[in-house]
């Protein structure tokens, strides 16, 4: 999925994610653990960690691809887990960077 990325952001893991706005999904947080610019369907360099703010609607509607696999994500906030595929999605909203 990576390799047809023409210039994008790989991010690894999202954090301290909070709701924003319910009725419209908008969520905000931030990535952690591996953030990494892609340039030419290679990752190469990694980025300082960003803060998104987003509507999984709208994250829903530009998705480009999704992994076959999919990844054991545990919620620290509460008892449960989950399996989630990679997402490749256009236009997806950072709004700042960390220090």
């Amino acid at each position: 999925m990576i390799a047809s990325v023409a210039r994008g952001i790989l991010v690894t893991r999202f954090w301290y994610t909070r709701v924003v706005h319910p009725l419209h999904v908008v969520m905000t947080g931030l990535t952690r653990d591996g953030t990494f610019l892609i340039e030419n369907g290679q990752v190469t360099l990694p980025v300082k960690n960003l803060r998104f703010t987003s509507s999984y609607l709208d994250v829903l509607k530009n998705t480009r691809a999704v992994g076959r696999e999919t990844k054991l994500i545990h919620d620290e906030r509460a008892a449960m887990s989950f399996r989630a595929p990679a997402l490749a999605v256009d236009g997806f909203n950072f709004t700042g960077v960390t220090q």
